[in-house]
């Protein structure tokens, strides 16, 4: 096997004392191989084997994740840049990410029971998601640093001149009773927070974000692997693991991206009359692609409420709708010229 590459590793693990590890990839025959070798203080070493395939893409994905894991529990590179990109924030986002992590340290739970009950309230009126009015982040955010004053609500990141307007009279209302240690402006909190501890807390939002991704390669793959295998929508739920809607979504980027999935709507869509087809079709047309929901009432009526739920008739216009991105008709019979 041919080292390609090789990076070592320190952990303090005391004052005077320090372990060390070396992170190396190798490639053998299209085969390549991740690994992680522990070292200890009498020199013995110990290999634990983190990837071994023929993807370079899952590969770099594992790479980055195990290490952003290994780098949360304090070890350090001696050559930077080990992640191929940009790895430390800079300027106002670095500054950002700092009150990020002071709020997950010291928010008020009180309050921020109180903004989740009224997000929960505002979303269920409002018929809306409840991250599309505030993230639980920014109600982190404000419970900890509970602003009083519109021009204090507007340093917290996340709130622009658009939400404080929509919802800055009704945060502040719950906020404003709360009694707070700190001052405003927040720039106190770069000196409050303790370097080392926010350089592995920005590591493990990294071991996170590339978990993410890795699960997503992962789906992908098993996803093209049934599909070309001529499997439905429930043998993918049941090889992937995940919901029907999940593995909808991740149809749909793979069509995005230029993949072929035109196997599974042949045989999803396989039952469905040309006429049926046609309506959703021409749905479509008259009302665009960026919502389900007209488009069900315009297809099958405002009062459309068949027995068995409407899910099964969401997946078929989200399938039709893959066709109709891309400008295939629905099926040949139902086009006229």
């Amino acid at each position: 096997m041919q080292i390609v590459f090789m990076n070592r590793l320190t952990k303090s693990t005391g004052a005077l004392s320090e372990s060390f590890a070396q992170l190396w990839i190798g490639e053998e025959e299209g085969i390549w191989r991740l690994g992680w070798r522990d070292f200890t203080a009498s020199g013995e070493s110990m290999d634990s084997i983190w990837y071994e395939g023929s993807s370079w893409n899952e590969m770099l994905c594992v790479y980055r994740h195990e290490l952003a894991v290994k780098m949360g529990e304090g070890f350090r590179p001696l050559i930077d840049g080990v992640f191929h990109e940009e790895d430390v924030p800079a300027g106002r986002n670095q500054e950002q990410l700092r009150l990020q992590f002071y709020a997950e340290q010291h928010s008020d739970e009180a309050i921020y029971e109180q903004l989740c009950a009224w997000r929960r309230s505002k979303a269920a009126s409002e018929r809306k998601a409840p991250y599309l009015l505030a993230s639980n982040r920014l109600l982190r955010l404000l419970s900890s640093f509970l602003p009083y004053t519109p021009e204090e609500l507007r340093q917290i990141p996340g709130v622009g001149e658009a939400k404080a307007m929509q919802h800055g009279e009704e945060w502040l209302e719950i906020t404003g009773k709360a009694v707070r240690a700190h001052s405003y402006p927040l720039a106190w909190v770069h000196e409050a927070v303790d370097e080392e501890t926010f350089t592995s807390w920005l590591y493990k939002q990294k071991e996170m974000k590339y978990k993410k991704q890795l699960e997503r390669l992962r789906l992908r793959r098993v996803l093209l692997q049934g599909i070309e295998g001529g499997q439905g929508l429930d043998a993918l739920k049941q090889a992937t693991g995940v919901s029907r809607r999940e593995v909808l979504e991740a149809v749909e980027e793979l069509e995005k991206d230029g993949y072929s999935v035109e196997r599974l709507l042949d045989q999803e869509l396989g039952g469905v009359s040309p006429a049926e087809l046609s309506r959703i079709w021409e749905a479509y047309e008259q009302l665009g692609d960026g919502f389900l929901k007209p488009v069900l009432h315009l297809a099958y009526g405002d009062d459309f409420a068949p027995a068995e739920g409407l899910d099964v008739y969401y997946e078929r216009l989200r399938l039709i709708r893959i066709r109709y991105r891309r400008g295939q008709p629905v099926q040949p019979a139902a086009v006229t010229v």
